[in-house]
């Protein structure tokens, strides 16, 4: 029998796939440039379902019923290329070539625009869940053509995670939009576990809570409106005791964090749409900060910080909580504001609502108030911003209170917290009925004639500044 669909790149995020696949049913032709990993997933694994072996792409491609599915998992890039251009003469019109892995989207929609042209199907699938996601249940979101998905969503949704019966995969959109939205959704991902270390370090810092207690508070926070995956794994990593000194784990770990760059894929992308993602970008940034050891052992002897001496406010810890619940949801709320500019620019129809069904479960940011965000975005009535939505006009403005007084404590105690202060920032900007964006208009008019706009007429104006500091229209100057 002819297998369902192949996978080409068995590290363990295309093993797992490929073995999620075979306990789903599905025949599966295993490929690898390494002949040896392909021997040793079957060795290890071969008894789970049924796989074909295969020792070279024509293999794979001759092993498949038609139309070909042809699942890539290597590394993005050059390597995605190479294989693509290896694949592409093995193969019939209306085959579809699939890469699983965290590619650029903008890759993705150039490869999809190649391919087409040669009658084939090329599908960027975002894929979130590590590890065991792959192998278990992930959140997959598949771009691409319809036509595409109507042959391969069926294998997809099937070894999706599930909730409630419904599978966490859906067609997002045509060419790179799956993976644009997998790439936003890693950048609320950075967001939300950065304004949850804001969190741990007020509490240990501030108040002076160890990791041990903190886990329970942690964990007592995962039962309310901050259920989610994060939160309950922060609880685990607080609880949990190294071993070798019997000290703290967090104590232990050196305080640098890594990054694979799709946080900052996502920061640029806004910067070219003119989307605000400020909680994003100060996550990407705050990762950056931590990287330069160096520089912070200079400053640890250098720089002078004058904190204050302050009374933390009473109840700080359910303070610490709204805020971190506020600065949460204000990460969401730029991501899918985000998704709706890239949608504009890009001709996708992206169902806000559907997107966020899919992140319930088997993704990193999976989380209790998903819910709240799939029903703000359902029926007719969309609101223009995540925040507009009545249920959290109501929820974070009764946070506010407890943001500020977080935000100001932290100034004072000089502990940064770029997330929780950037977001409440973020919300005022919204809400100001004012901004100094006047006085930057006035001052790009005056050195470089970039024109400004007036609040009592229409028009575009220019103020004669070098001369008689008259103001003309500044469209009969040109």
């Amino acid at each position: 029998m002819p297998a369902h669909i192949g996978v080409t790149g068995l590290a363990v995020m295309g093993a797992n796939l490929a073995r999620n696949l075979a306990r789903n049913g599905f025949t599966v032709a295993l490929h690898n440039r390494s002949v040896e990993k392909t021997d040793a997933l079957l060795a290890a694994h071969g008894d789970e379902g049924d796989f074909i072996r295969t020792e070279s792409l024509q293999e794979l491609v001759d092993s498949l019923e038609k139309p070909r599915r042809v699942l890539i998992m290597v590394k993005a890039g050059a390597p995605v290329d190479a294989v693509v251009d290896q694949l592409v003469p093995l193969l019939d019109e209306g085959d579809i070539v699939i890469d699983a892995g965290n590619s650029h989207y903008s890759d993705t929609r150039r490869r999809e625009a190649a391919l087409a042209g040669k009658g084939l199907h090329f599908v960027g699938v975002g894929v979130s869940g590590g590890e065991e996601g792959a192998l278990n249940g992930p959140s997959i979101m598949p771009g691409g053509s319809k036509e595409s998905y109507d042959a391969l969503g069926p294998l997809l949704e099937k070894i999706s995670a599930h909730v409630d019966g419904q599978p966490c995969c859906a067609w997002i959109g045509t060419d790179g939009a799956g993976h644009f939205v997998k790439m936003v959704h890693n950048g609320i991902e950075y967001a939300d576990m950065q304004v949850i270390g804001e969190a741990y370090d007020l509490l240990r810092s501030g108040a002076g809570i160890e990791p041990a207690e903190q886990a329970e508070i942690f964990q007592e926070w995962n039962k309310g409106e901050l259920s989610s995956f994060l939160i309950e794994i922060s609880a685990e990593v607080l609880g949990h005791v190294d071993a070798k000194t019997g000290k703290p784990f967090v104590d232990v770990v050196v305080d640098s964090a890594g990054q694979k760059g799709t946080g900052r894929w996502t920061v640029q992308s806004a910067l070219d749409l003119g989307s605000p993602v400020s909680g994003i970008a100060e996550s990407v940034f705050a990762r950056g900060i931590s990287s330069q050891r160096a520089q912070r052992a200079i400053a640890q002897e250098t720089l002078a910080g004058h904190e204050a001496g302050v009374a933390l406010p009473e109840n700080f810890v359910e303070d610490v909580r709204q805020a971190l619940y506020a600065s949460k949801l204000v990460s969401y709320a730029q991501g899918l504001d985000m998704l709706t500019s890239a949608a504009k620019e890009y001709g996708w129809d992206l169902k806000l609502d559907e997107i966020a069904s899919l992140w319930r479960a088997g993704c990193i940011i999976r989380a209790e108030l998903l819910k709240d965000i799939m029903a703000a975005y359902k029926g007719d009535a969309k609101p223009e911003n995540l925040l507009f939505a009545p249920a959290f006009v109501q929820s974070v403005g009764a946070a506010v209170p407890a943001w500020r007084r977080v935000v100001a404590t932290a100034v004072q105690l000089g502990i940064p917290v770029p997330v929780f202060s950037s977001s409440l920032a973020y919300y005022d900007g919204l809400r100001r009925k004012r901004l100094p964006a006047a006085l930057i208009q006035g001052q790009r008019d005056l050195f470089g004639a970039h024109t400004y706009g007036r609040v009592d007429e229409e028009g575009t104006f220019h103020t004669q500044w070098s001369g008689d500091r008259s103001e003309v229209n500044a469209v009969d100057t040109h």
